[in-house]
């Protein structure tokens, strides 16, 4: 299997992650989503970022339909079995998803639009949004037992995207969220070299 994605993309870090968890064997396949290459857009005609290439010539797109392919590839091994606590940890996923979009949103709106185009009340509106879900996971922090599920590697995306992106911006308020960090880390020491990083 292949995975199209880029090492600053907190969607591609979580499928990665996950891939790296359930021991598949895929090769990674970095992309610039902006110049638009033929192995992207020949495979996900959103031309989008990650986009999983099976080895039976299927393309999967969107980290979640990626994430839950993994989970029947693999015999159920990626969330909970009960429905219960796997309802939970896809909630924790589509928040921290959820978190990513508003806070790409925001990336996007300064890296693309000349400097006095810029919407200062759109850039605040995504960081409120952000912060909102922030703020709702520290009161809610998911418990890391003995299996990592889909949720996990989704709060650990987002934390690490927040760290590459917005440094400085967000950790006064949320130390138990850092905290929640270094325990997922002692629990799966790849987080170093998979979360979303330049050149990573």
């Amino acid at each position: 299997m292949k995975i199209l994605c880029a090492p600053t993309s907190p969607y591609s870090s979580k499928v990665r992650m996950a891939a790296r968890y359930l021991e598949l064997d895929v090769i990674e396949i970095r992309v610039d989503t902006n110049t638009g290459p033929a192995i992207l857009v020949d495979n996900n005609p959103l031309g989008k970022i990650p986009t999983l290439l099976t080895d039976d010539g299927q393309s999967i797109f969107d980290s979640v339909a990626i994430m839950h392919y993994f989970d029947r590839l693999k015999g159920k091994k990626l969330y909970p079995s009960k429905n219960g606590k796997r309802t939970e940890a896809e909630i924790l996923e589509a928040l921290c998803d959820g978190i990513c979009d508003c806070l790409l949103a925001i990336v996007y709106e300064r890296r693309f639009r000349d400097e006095e185009k810029v919407h200062q009340p759109w850039i605040d509106r995504q960081w409120k949004k952000a912060v909102s879900g922030l703020n709702h996971l520290s009161v809610h922090l998911p418990k890391i037992g003995k299996r990592l599920h889909g949720g996990h590697f989704a709060l650990a995306a987002t934390l690490g995207y927040l760290e590459l992106r917005f440094k400085g911006q967000w950790e006064a308020d949320h130390s138990e969220l850092i905290a929640w960090g270094r325990e997922f880390q002692r629990k799966f020491p790849a987080y170093g070299e998979l979360k979303p990083q330049v050149g990573g």
